[in-house]
């Protein structure tokens, strides 16, 4: 593997700079980074597997553990694979090429109940994660980044373990067939024409029931199942059509399961989970801050038929304010965005008092952290936790939470 960037200055720790050790892999960190210990003391190999014997080269020591660039595997594991694509180890876009499938489901179900234990306290069983139809090709957008562009600028992402060097990348074996078709060209106009851009930024390439989209501003479309949704290109959809529907009917199936009358979706977007589960309840709220995100949910109940969803736009401070369903018979679905919740939304929601709650998220470690609140002072149980691929071969885990109000 490449090297690492050298600091300006090296902390004195329990190694030299690029000192060489041997040491056996332990675990998975939540970040896909192999971890093991040298006379006790951490130490973090990236691209390396638990059990594996691995000689590796020190790079940086912090106050507790110190960090290595994998050298040589010399015992390597059972479940190590072949990666699929060259630019494994050096794009920091895929953690676990490296790692078979039916590994990387078995180590993204034990991070979640460590992160839940370590983070919250939340001793509790995890459902294996419902697995992704396609494990390659399936990603329906990318947004490959240059800098300033010349003929020669490189387009594509980050480079592992830094922050603004990037990997030229050709191809992505993660995106879809459709999105590698149309790449080259995008690659090349960028590059034929840089006088265009005055700095560097971001190309867009959305797969949807329209095409290609390039164009962040464009409307297009998404089938799900028998749903038909429609947004702007360059706003939030999920981007892994080939699990989306066993996410969403995961979602549904658990906010209908207690009996519940009425269901709001806060944090709607354009209003999947309304739209999906509108002929469970006799009547769905969606709440969305984005006006975008409402106009689009909207025009979605109505091409869909949904004619029991109604959408508000709403705020942080008043987000409940006019919603005039009880909350003991209600059931709420929360899906925020990665910081997860922010404790005016969680307060405002424990005062709703919903008969049940379904969270979704797509950072596990803020999601325990608000769980832990809502469970301490708070008349909830937790019924189930289940992990969901949406992202094969990385480190990332979308994760379903549902609690009863006992």
């Amino acid at each position: 593997m490449k090297e690492q960037k050298t600091r300006d200055t090296f902390r004195a720790g329990p190694f030299e700079y690029h000192q060489e050790i041997e040491l056996t892999v332990d675990t998975l960190t939540n970040l896909g980074v192999g971890l093991g210990r040298v006379d006790g003391w951490v130490v973090m190999v990236p691209f390396s597997l638990p059990g594996e014997r691995v000689r590796a080269r020190i790079f940086r020591n912090h106050k507790n553990y110190s960090e290595a660039d994998l050298i040589e595997v010399t015992e390597p594991s059972p479940h190590r694979v072949q990666p699929k694509c060259d630019l494994f180890g050096n794009c920091g876009g895929c953690q676990y090429q490296h790692l078979s499938y039916e590994q990387q489901l078995k180590w993204k179900q034990q991070q979640v109940k460590e992160i839940f234990a370590h983070l919250a306290g939340i001793e509790t069983a995890v459902n294996p994660p419902l697995s992704s139809e396609q494990t390659f090709h399936y990603r329906s957008k990318i947004t490959p980044h240059f800098n300033k562009p010349t003929n020669e600028v490189d387009i594509g992402f980050l480079k592992q373990g830094q922050r603004h060097a990037l990997v030229d990348v050709e191809q992505c074996v993660i995106a879809t067939e459709r999105i590698n078709s149309v790449l080259p060209c995008e690659r090349q106009a960028l590059k034929s024409n840089p006088q265009k851009f005055k700095r560097g930024g971001t190309l867009l390439l959305r797969d949807t029931m329209d095409g290609i989209m390039t164009n962040p501003k464009a409307p297009c479309r998404e089938k799900i199942g028998e749903w038909v949704f429609h947004f702007t290109a360059g706003e939030f959809f999920q981007n892994n059509p080939f699990v989306l529907p066993k996410m969403i009917d995961y979602v549904v199936k658990q906010a209908s399961a207690g009996g519940a009358e009425y269901l709001v979706d806060a944090y709607c977007g354009v209003g999947v989970f309304a739209i999906a589960a509108h002929s469970l309840f006799k009547e769905v709220v969606g709440i969305e801050v984005n006006s975008e995100g409402i106009k689009w949910a909207h025009k979605n109940a109505l091409s869909n038929h949904a004619t029991n969803c109604s959408f508000i736009e709403g705020n942080a401070e008043n987000i409940f304010t006019n919603i005039a369903v009880p909350g003991n018979k209600t059931a709420i679905i929360i899906d925020p965005p990665r910081k997860g919740c922010d404790e005016a939304f969680i307060q405002q929601l424990l005062a709703f008092a919903p008969a049940r709650i379904v969270y979704v998220s797509c950072a596990p470690d803020t999601q325990a952290r608000d769980l832990k609140t809502i469970l301490q002072s708070h008349p909830y149980k937790l019924v189930e936790v289940q992990p969901i691929d949406l992202f094969p071969q990385t480190r990332h885990i979308e994760n379903v939470c549902v609690l009863e109000r006992v």
